[in-house]
């Protein structure tokens, strides 16, 4: 009996060390073997920047004509007193320092940009000028009245006043929809009315009053 015991106590403390090991060797495994490291979980990674960043500005600089109130984003290489941001005023001009006065409107910005330019280089070598409409306020149509989202909107050449009214989120219940009409700026501060009957155009009847609009054009829904 005595042997039986000592040699079941033998087994039970081999048994003991073996679980031991495993224990020590797995503390051993989990100090050695790093965490997994994200973006998120590690301050010190860096973001990948996107191999295509987003183009923010929708202004064609080549065919887009600058008009009175556009916000114009100018900006001459490694000139920070020069460069500016700055409204078209009334009378189509911008003033910059060394150029002075110099008309903008009814210029694209590419054209505008070759002007600039062409003035700066009398007083810096080989300026680089870049110019962009950061708010093309010339270019919009307004819809008030009985509409979902009445406001400003940007227009493009390809707008009609359907397009508008579906652009400003539809009629509201009680609008006038055979009463549209498009109120748009004339020279000399008069305005010309071009009525819009909704319920005609969209049966396929009355197309011209589904006129293109311009820069200006405010959208009256009764």
């Amino acid at each position: 009996m005595k042997l039986r015991f000592l040699e079941t106590g033998k087994w039970l403390a081999l048994l003991a060390l073996f679980a031991m090991g495993v224990m020590s060797a797995a503390a051993q495994d989990k100090k050695t073997t790093p965490p997994a490291t994200t973006a998120d979980s590690d301050p010190t990674a860096k973001a990948v920047a996107p191999s295509n960043p987003v183009n923010h500005s929708s202004v064609d600089g080549k065919s887009y004509v600058i008009g009175e109130n556009d916000v114009l984003e100018i900006d001459v290489w490694k000139e920070k007193e020069i460069s500016r941001t700055i409204p078209v005023r009334p009378d189509g001009k911008i003033s910059l320092p060394l150029v002075g006065e110099i008309q903008a409107a009814g210029l694209t910005p590419m054209q505008l940009q070759d002007d600039l330019t062409h003035r700066l280089k009398a007083y810096i070598e080989n300026p680089e000028v870049t110019v962009i409409v950061g708010d093309p306020r010339s270019h919009q149509f307004n819809v008030v009245g009985e509409v979902m989202r009445p406001g400003s909107y940007p227009l493009s050449q390809s707008t009609t006043v359907l397009d508008a009214v579906a652009e400003a989120g539809g009629f509201k219940d009680f609008a006038k929809e055979t009463k549209v009409y498009v109120l748009r700026p004339m020279p000399g501060g008069t305005s010309q009315r071009i009525r819009f009957n909704y319920k005609q155009v969209i049966k396929g009847k009355d197309l011209q009053e589904n006129v293109s609009l311009k820069p200006g054009d405010t959208i009256v829904v009764p």
